[in-house]
């Protein structure tokens, strides 16, 4: 089975990652359509919960810890 087809199968089959890559796909298209109305503090906190879903995503398709930036 070719990397692609087994992805797009895992991301079906594999109910939480579907569950934290809606919830991440959600929050980006809101942020897209009200970054330029938040303040500063707004922004800070969309981009920190951004990166706490994007680890959540990583979690769920791996089963790893992200690893921390370098």
């Amino acid at each position: 089975m070719s990397p692609r087809k087994k992805t797009v199968l895992e991301r079906r089959t594999n109910r939480p990652l579907r569950e934290v890559l809606d919830e991440f796909l959600a929050h980006a298209r809101e942020l897209a359509r009200r970054a330029r109305d938040m303040n500063p503090a707004e922004l800070d906190y969309a981009q920190q919960r951004l990166e706490w879903l994007a680890d959540e995503v990583w979690q769920a398709a791996t089963g790893q810890e992200p690893q921390p930036p370098q």
